[in-house]
């Protein structure tokens, strides 16, 4: 049964298409412990404390106009309404998209944010995506409309780079790790293993593919960019403003400072590790430069025989457009190529014909169901395009709908069939041929024959274009989705980690008025006997008005030695002593 899809009343959210909002899920916010409450509280009071001195001044900016508080995860509603004045919109997603999907939204002007917070034993960096890494990080940035633009364009580009089949390998273990890392109850060895299957992986990927490259390109700036001068730069990559360890820890000297140029586009990153070097822009207008750069030689922009190659070896759905503006979906699997150039190209899968990204009637997949097959180029003896040809050059060549053609392209390739139609565009372009009893040869090569039924010929001189996913995705993968079929674990607490969470709520009622601040010495009784715990103590004492109760509270996390909470404990204790 389809079930209504909420928008929140945001415009962008609402612009959609149906396959992307197959990736939205409902944001459960009484999911959220207190606990979970408590983590954001301290995460973002670390952040403003700490981030007002080293973060570029956007993001502070951003903040104040996200409406983003410290008290409280926020609310996808509160935050739609909010984003949508800056003409932004937000969507809760279940962990990690592929990375085509996730650049589309950002083509729509949509941020999709992991609905899931990262657990306490992670409060400093956690490999999964969640809110404090998306609400905290990217949310407030996006206020600031040269980047929003840099982040629009950069999705838009970015959904259309070809990927490989060894990135979709990748993107699926890294996601695992991601959500088996953040359930408290995966065993340690489950974890390495699924580490070494990444490293695994990683050593076998080959020649990156286009969307390695930018996806390099997007870490380096959008997730771990610092911009200003070199010697002093300032954090804006949402990696480093929503991680409380990495966003000290990378201002120092240790960590490399290079001047970001498109070699950052060659340069892999390890999402387990805090980054060893960072790039740093000039400008928010630097960064569309590079990226304008990176795009005019991507497929996207230059077609032709590297563009095609590229889609063969991605085995996954690509597009070839046409320079008539034709465009062939479908998965490509052979290309005929003669003095540099792409003569003739094929596609094994259920094929769509589109232009200017809208489906041609009565050429979607159903119709071209076992692939598509065309010639590309100009006609034997022609200087014009075949597809700016007038009705009158046609007939003069014997090309005339009813009747029996025998056309040949300069190629060599051979086309011979009774002529049934010509569709021209909306410019009056030929950009179609269909022929019944039909033959294509080329050379000895039998290329499509009578029997195997309707024969359409795309037209063009070249392919202008090649780039990944169909034209119409709208239509074209609605039915034909990739959503991964790992979900997020919903963390099953442990009776003990129940009844703390229950002395997280009584601190947030105290504060909120619901309980008697004398409520504290009960809570502090129960709290002493949870060893493990740091973050309630801290809550407490921010509350507590009683002076020997909170010497007594900071008496006992100064005993907190533990090499990787003390340092967590000493800034806690610096909020609210």
């Amino acid at each position: 049964m389809k079930t209504i899809f909420n928008d929140f009343g945001n415009p962008q959210v609402a612009k959609l298409p149906d396959h992307l909002r197959q990736f939205v899920v409902d944001q459960d916010y009484s999911s959220y412990t207190a606990l979970d409450h408590a983590l954001w509280r301290y995460v973002m009071r670390k952040n403003i404390s700490y981030l007002k001195n080293v973060a570029d001044s956007s993001y502070l900016d951003g903040l104040e106009k996200t409406g983003i508080t410290i008290d409280a995860i926020p609310n996808i509603k509160d935050m739609n309404d909010i984003l949508g004045k800056i003409g932004w919109g937000c969507v809760c997603v279940d962990g990690f998209l592929p990375p085509s999907s996730f650049m589309e939204f950002q083509a729509y002007k949509v941020l999709v944010i992991a609905a899931d917070i990262r657990q306490i034993e992670h409060i400093e960096y956690t490999p999964a995506p969640d809110i404090i890494h998306e609400a905290a990080g990217h949310a407030p940035i996006i206020a600031d409309p040269m980047y929003a633009e840099y982040l629009r364009l950069f999705g838009e580009i970015g959904s259309k780079a070809i990927s490989s089949s060894k990135d979709f390998e990748l993107y699926e273990a890294i996601r695992h790790l991601s959500i088996i890392k953040e359930d408290p109850n995966t065993k340690a060895d489950e974890i390495e293993k699924a580490e070494v299957e990444i490293s695994r992986i990683q050593q076998n990927m080959g020649e990156p593919s286009e969307m390695a490259r930018i996806r390099n390109l997007h870490w380096w700036t959008v997730e771990y960019g610092l911009i200003g001068d070199l010697s002093n730069p300032k954090i804006y990559g949402a990696g480093l403003l929503s991680s409380i360890g990495e966003s000290e820890s990378c201002l120092k000297d240790e960590v490399k400072k290079i001047p970001y140029s498109l070699d950052a586009a060659n340069l892999a990153f390890d999402i387990t590790e805090p980054q060893p070097q960072l790039f740093v822009t000039p400008s928010y207008t630097y960064l569309t430069q590079v990226l304008e750069e990176f795009a005019n030689g991507m497929a996207l922009r230059t077609g032709g025989i590297d563009g095609l190659s590229k889609a063969i070896e991605s085995q996954n759905i690509c597009t070839s457009e046409y320079s008539s503006g034709i465009q062939v979906s479908g998965t490509f699997n052979k290309l005929i190529e003669k003095d540099g150039k792409v003569v003739y190209l094929s596609t094994s899968s259920p094929t769509a014909l589109a232009w200017q990204n809208k489906e041609l009637v009565g050429h979607g997949k159903d119709y071209h169901k076992d692939g598509f097959s065309s010639p590309v180029g100009l006609l034997k003896g022609e200087s014009t395009p075949l597809e700016l040809m007038s009705i009158e050059q046609l007939c003069d060549l014997g090309i005339e709908s009813s009747k029996r053609v025998d056309i040949e392209f300069a190629s060599g390739v051979k086309v011979s069939g009774k002529l049934i139609n010509i569709v021209k565009n909306i410019k009056g372009e030929n950009i179609l041929m269909s022929f019944k009893e039909c033959t294509v040869t080329y050379n000895e090569e039998a290329l499509f024959l009578p029997e195997w039924g309707m024969y359409d010929m795309a037209i063009g001189q070249k392919i202008t274009s090649v780039f990944s996913g169909a034209a119409d995705r709208a239509i074209f993968s609605k039915d034909n989705p990739f959503v991964p079929s790992e979900k997020t674990h919903k963390i099953n607490y442990s009776a003990q980690r129940k009844e703390l969470h229950k002395l997280y709520q009584k601190v947030r009622d105290v504060r909120n008025g619901d309980l008697p601040n004398e409520s504290t010495y009960s809570i502090w009784s129960e709290l002493i006997n949870y060893k493990e715990d740091w973050l309630c103590a801290i809550e407490l004492l921010e509350i507590c008005e009683d002076d020997i109760l909170s010497s007594e509270i900071i008496d006992y996390l100064k005993k907190k030695n533990e090499k990787s909470i003390k340092h967590l404990v000493e800034e806690g204790l610096n909020f609210v002593v």
